[in-house]
């Protein structure tokens, strides 16, 4: 039975991620959906305008209320918890521990009090730099070693979910690098393909990080590239299909390949039908000792739980985000 036959839940719902899966919800014909974030002074409410949604509930509000009484918003069958700060160069600590672990414990207690299916975001950030795998086991867990607070404000709660045994009632996806529509709002944490569509609007160049690896050309850094819309697919698996529900754990979402940048900056140029202009220029210093030069998502185990959608090719991907969305400037239900 699909956990998708009631009231919904979306945290981060106004999010580059959250908004995307309600928009993939209301192609569903759902729209019992209350959606909570914080909208802040940025541009993520534009995300909301073309989405058919019961309510909105600031997240501050939504926590409190829950705290008071865990009954006050009346019951959903599912919560998909998206909201989270996902800057990787964020460097308030004790900000991230409580947005993204103390509320995660919160919400995680909260949905299993009142039986709704939780499904939430862990990251592939969690694994560091891949010394310890990339695969989703979930004994592997005291193994890794993430490279930043963010990483490791999700590496907390999925140890905690672990320890507390609520890993086994609950999902955890683990999302690579995603890209696609509604994600204006991220500024700098926005997809490079985002980035390098405005660079080469304005200068007909795209500028790339140069490799600080012998054993990595300039540019070949590789990345398992995943879009919006596989994403969400990958997600509402677990709430939507009767072998989804009984899964537990984490779960790596991803395309199951590791591409370039060059690679992905290739296809934006080939959408936007233009030869390449590639520079590369010096990586930060802060972000030297905490860059990811490998990731590739192991999706064995999501593929175990009977999920058989095919990925969306890199260039293919690329070639809709850029010719249906960037250009026209749309959004997702635009």
């Amino acid at each position: 039975m699909s956990a998708l036959n009631g009231r919904i839940l979306v945290t981060g719902g106004a999010g580059f991620i959250g908004s995307a899966l309600v928009w993939a919800l209301n192609q569903r014909g759902h729209s019992d959906i209350v959606i909570s974030d914080i909208l802040g002074t940025d541009e993520k409410w534009r995300n909301l305008v073309s989405l058919r949604y019961a309510d909105y509930i600031e997240a501050p509000e939504f926590r409190r209320q829950i705290a008071q009484n865990p009954r006050a918003l009346g019951r959903f069958s599912t919560v998909f918890h998206l909201g989270a700060c996902s800057a990787t160069t964020e460097k308030n600590a004790s900000y991230l521990a409580d947005n993204n672990y103390s509320y995660t414990k919160e919400l995680a207690a909260w949905a299993l009090e009142t039986d709704a299916r939780f499904i939430y975001a862990s990251s592939a950030a969690t694994y560091g730099d891949g010394a310890q795998g990339m695969d989703d086991c979930d004994e592997n867990l005291h193994r890794l070693r993430p490279l930043n607070m963010y990483g490791y404000s999700k590496h907390l709660f999925d140890i905690h979910a672990q320890k507390v045994g609520w890993l086994p009632r609950i999902v955890g996806v683990k999302y690579f690098n995603v890209f696609g529509p509604n994600e204006d709002h991220k500024g700098e944490m926005r997809s490079l393909v985002n980035k390098a569509y405005r660079q080469i609007l304005n200068t007909g160049r795209v500028e790339l990080f140069k490799s600080h690896r012998a054993d990595y050309k300039d540019g070949e850094q590789m990345r398992d590239f995943l879009y919006v819309k596989d994403a969400v697919e990958m997600t509402l698996h677990f709430a939507e299909h009767a072998v989804g529900r009984s899964a537990g754990g984490l779960y790596n979402l991803g395309s199951g390949d590791a591409n370039t940048w060059l690679s992905l900056t290739r296809a934006i140029f080939q959408a936007l039908g233009r030869e390449p202009q590639i520079d590369f220029i010096e990586m930060p210093e802060v972000l030297r000792g905490k860059y990811q030069y490998y990731t590739r998502a192991d999706v064995g185990k999501l593929r175990a739980t009977g999920y058989n959608r095919p990925t969306t090719a890199l260039t293919a991907a690329v070639r809709d985000y850029v010719q249906d969305y960037l250009a026209p400037d749309r959004k997702l239900g635009g």
